[in-house]
């Protein structure tokens, strides 16, 4: 176990249980969980593939009921996975929470979709909360565009006084932010990065200046990043060393550990660059 700490942000290096150890029961105001999906990808040494759904589902019970421990009393979580085990998930933090969102992200893909079945184009989010009555969502902070006010300038003539429809609103629960793909500048060497923007949405909805924040399985750090830039604390752990490492270089602009230099590994792309001249493992990141 490692653990590095500064300004209000700690990144752990350790198993999940060894890590959520470390906090105390009630202390933190909103968790973001993005844990391996079972679907089988390569975290470099580790393999996301259990000999069986249920050994999935028992591994992951058991941790969602420990980060249910951490969070206040007015705390919120939001936890990813994939489409064939969100059904799962759902039918068990329901009775332990209360389920005020199942938001979908969508996204588009360049690479070669299933030949056989529809595949998928989205993942799906949990919002929950531990008090319905009591419990942080800033709308005003992330208020997007409404097209019927802000494009179409429709007139509302069911008031008093008609009205312009308003040209912002609060997101629905169908979320559209790209994939972090190959040569996107935010892209770090991970095959699960989650977007800044996705992160962004959910920290300013869910949480205030100085609040605590907790990403279970942080890969590239992404929560502990955007949290640092939004003026919130975060808790981020991670059992795979290099992407701790990863970690230390994107929150703390740390590049050199035990001697070992960090330097960003990923190569960046020109627009004029030959896309027949990346190689093989290159062309499958960018066209995913």
């Amino acid at each position: 176990m490692d653990i590095y700490e500064k300004d209000g942000h700690k990144l752990i290096n350790s198993d999940v249980f060894d890590g959520l150890d470390l906090i105390p029961d009630g202390s933190v105001d909103l968790i973001f969980i993005d844990p391996p999906y079972n679907i089988g990808k390569n975290f470099n040494t580790t393999k996301d593939k259990w000999k069986t759904e249920a050994d999935y589902l028992n591994w992951s019970y058991s941790w969602i009921d420990l980060c249910i421990n951490k969070l206040k009393s007015n705390g919120s979580l939001y936890i990813m996975t994939s489409t064939q085990c969100m059904p799962y998930y759902d039918m068990h933090i329901r009775q332990k929470l209360t389920i005020l969102s199942r938001i979908v992200w969508y996204y588009d893909s360049s690479g070669v979709q299933a030949k056989k079945y529809f595949g998928s184009l989205y993942e799906p989010i949990l919002f929950c909360v531990k008090d319905k009555k009591k419990y942080c969502f800033n709308s005003n902070e992330i208020l997007v565009e409404a097209k019927t006010g802000a494009k179409r300038k429709l007139i509302d003539y069911r008031k008093s006084t008609p009205t312009q429809y308003s040209t912002t609103k609060v997101p629905g629960n169908v979320w559209e932010f790209p994939r972090v793909r190959y040569r996107m500048e935010e892209y770090e060497k991970h095959p699960s990065q989650k977007p800044m923007a996705l992160l962004e949405r959910i920290i300013k909805a869910s949480s205030n200046n100085g609040d605590i924040v907790l990403d279970p399985f942080s890969g590239t750090f992404t929560t502990s990043f955007v949290c640092k830039k939004l003026g919130r604390k975060s808790i981020g752990i991670e059992i795979d060393i290099n992407y701790y490492q990863i970690g230390l270089r994107r929150v703390f602009g740390i590049h050199n550990y035990k001697g070992k230099s960090i330097q960003r590994e990923s190569k960046t792309y020109e627009i004029t660059n030959d896309y027949t001249q990346m190689t093989l493992f290159e062309k499958v990141l960018y066209n995913d």
